[in-house]
């Protein structure tokens, strides 16, 4: 998929009325679009072949979308993945979150919002492939190291698997070690200017970003809550 280019996007959703308003409005601004009505058969037919981004309902029939999520997941960590759930689903979305979607948006939605953030993730997924250009692109913070190129994190030369919102999460508070970022500035670092999520999501994101580097090594305890204020990357201590 070229930057900024059509993709091919799977969108998952029991609801006619729904699943259509999204496919017209993923058509019209220029991407193939692949529908399902239930979670089962996105699965078995995802499985086979991977779109670019998908579109996932939480409650489906047959396989719900957490589950559909999880097995997504298991492929790909760089796959962009947003979840449609109701207003009062806070539990679920948490969930999703925490299995590993990139973000979510509540019901009922503007498509016009829907499509931004679908370009956001796309523009970002597509770096993810980029062969590194030059140092410029390295973040280090001792053993850890965030290859800005491609969107790839390491601990001792070994990678850390993360989603492109985990990463640039990360790459926010390492950049500079003991300044505190907050909700509202590492939401902009994650996310853009012109796009808001709950302070909920980020916490769910770094809570799962820090449960991912504690398996890579439990030296890598980086990350610090400062109660009231945001998050901080420990000062290394030497």
């Amino acid at each position: 998929m070229p930057p900024g280019g059509p993709a091919r996007i799977a969108i998952v959703e029991d609801e006619e009325t729904v699943r259509e308003g999204v496919s017209f409005a993923l058509r019209r601004a220029g991407h193939q679009v692949v529908p399902f009505e239930d979670g089962l058969a996105a699965h078995e037919a995802l499985e086979r072949d991977l779109p670019d981004l998908v579109i996932l309902d939480i409650t489906l029939p047959r396989m719900d979308g957490l589950e559909v999520c999880r097995k997504l997941r298991s492929r790909s960590e760089i796959l962009p993945i947003i979840f449609l759930t109701s207003r009062d689903d806070e539990l679920d979305r948490v969930l999703g979150l925490e299995i590993g979607a990139d973000d979510y948006m509540c019901k009922p939605f503007s498509m016009r919002e829907l499509i931004a953030r679908v370009k956001v993730l796309l523009r970002r997924a597509s770096l993810s492939s980029r062969p590194a250009e030059d140092e410029g692109d390295l973040v280090t913070y001792g053993p850890l190291s965030l290859d800005g190129a491609r969107y790839l994190a390491s601990w001792n030369g070994v990678r850390i698997p993360m989603t492109v919102t985990e990463f640039l999460l990360l790459r926010a508070l390492v950049r500079r070690p003991g300044h505190v970022k907050t909700r509202a500035q590492l939401m902009t670092e994650a996310y853009g200017e012109h796009t808001f999520v709950s302070d909920r999501t980020i916490d769910s994101h770094i809570k799962r970003l820090r449960r991912k580097l504690a398996g890579a090594d439990r030296a890598c305890d980086v990350i610090e809550t400062v109660y009231g204020l945001g998050y901080r990357c420990r000062v290394e201590q030497g």
